[in-house]
């Protein structure tokens, strides 16, 4: 039998509080998550699976309106599989461009802390 999680403990596994699960699902990023006799949310595993996707988009800075919309798409079923896979091409393509700028970033940080640390030899008393 498929264990549930109440709304505290799918905070604690996810790291989101419960004001967010439910912000998550009154905007339609969860469907409406199973309730238990006494109207409690109840988290199935299919649930947490869903909301570690979403933590993934998010973390890729997907925007909430995309992933609203990509939501959506998943929610209409198998027939929307080429648009999801589209949308996610896109916004890999999206991430692997920010990936690369960070990379240049990092590299002209790496650069500059190695002149301050020459720089910074030159002024020592020798």
């Amino acid at each position: 039998m498929e264990s549930h999680l109440s709304i505290d403990e799918a905070s604690r596994r996810t790291g989101l509080t419960a004001y967010t699960l439910r912000y998550y699902e009154r905007i339609g990023l969860l469907a409406p998550v199973g309730r238990a006799a006494g109207g409690q949310r109840r988290y199935a595993a299919s649930d947490m699976a869903w909301i570690g996707f979403l933590l993934r988009l998010r973390t890729t800075r997907m925007p909430i309106g995309k992933m609203q919309a990509f939501a959506r798409l998943r929610s209409e079923g198998d027939a929307t599989v080429p648009a999801r896979r589209q949308m996610l091409e896109e916004h890999l393509t999206d991430v692997l461009a920010e990936i690369e700028a960070m990379r240049q970033s990092a590299e002209a940080l790496k650069e500059k802390i190695e002149y301050y640390r020459v720089f910074a030899q030159s002024l020592a008393p020798a």
